[in-house]
């Protein structure tokens, strides 16, 4: 049987280049993005079926709809993977950046997971996959909301682990934290190093999902700084 996928922040980035190598792997897919126009040119050259789907999952309300009905629409998805997010370089704290990063990474992503999970419950199993950050880790100075943000996410993937194990459901959690990928959003920031390409990232987020990993970092290379940064004091970490 055909496998199923959903990709949320589809449109440019880790999506696009993910969504790209889950058509070549088999599945069919939904895609959902805010930008339409970037939609239909990725769904266009896929050889696959898909459904495409404009939304927003900073409008929580909006998102939980969207996302149930494309569910329903396809009818029975093996795997969602919520992508979708947004950041900003915002010492000063301005509050709009704030706010947005917050409804995106913290509230749409709760609202879309939990719509994921009820339809893996009701289907007996699926795979959920999150898309964090070794940012998840450590507070950060540079962009705090962005960091507390990931560090929700990668907290939130662990506890729907634990539901899963505790009620033994066939639910598996992935939660993915790369490191710093040539994206949108990186792209003219200082102070990158290891820098992964998009196909790089997507193909070792596949492998992560084929091989059902718990926590995966991409490049895998970022596990070791993922091991300094939970050793570094904070009186060394707050000069960084």
């Amino acid at each position: 049987m055909t496998k199923r996928a959903i990709v949320i922040g589809a449109s440019s980035g880790i999506g696009l280049e993910l969504a790209r190598q889950l058509a070549k792997a088999g599945y069919e897919l939904g895609l959902v993005a805010r930008r339409a126009d970037r939609l239909d040119e990725l769904a266009f050259p896929i050889s696959c079926r898909t459904w495409v789907r404009v939304g927003d999952v900073s409008r929580s309300d909006e998102a939980i709809a969207g996302l149930g009905a494309l569910l329903r629409e396809m009818e029975s998805v093996d795997l969602v993977v919520l992508n979708a997010g947004v950041g900003f370089n915002n010492r000063k704290l301005k509050w709009e950046h704030e706010k947005a990063t917050i409804a995106t990474n913290v509230e749409g992503f709760a609202a879309c997971a939990g719509v994921a999970w009820a339809h893996f419950t009701e289907r007996g199993g699926g795979h959920l996959v999150g898309i964090s950050s070794i940012a998840a880790l450590r507070g950060g100075s540079s962009a705090p909301a962005y960091a507390a943000s990931k560090a929700f996410i990668s907290s939130y993937m662990e506890g729907l682990a634990s539901i899963s194990y505790q009620r033994k459901l066939n639910i598996t959690v992935t939660d993915i934290r790369p490191g710093f990928v040539d994206t949108d959003m990186t792209r003219g920031q200082k102070g990158m190093f290891w820098i992964a390409t998009p196909e790089v990232a997507a193909s070792q987020i596949l492998r992560a999902i084929r091989t059902r990993r718990r926590v995966a970092y991409v490049t895998r290379r970022w596990a070791l700084v993922a091991a300094l940064m939970r050793w570094l004091p904070h009186w060394i970490y707050r000069k960084i």
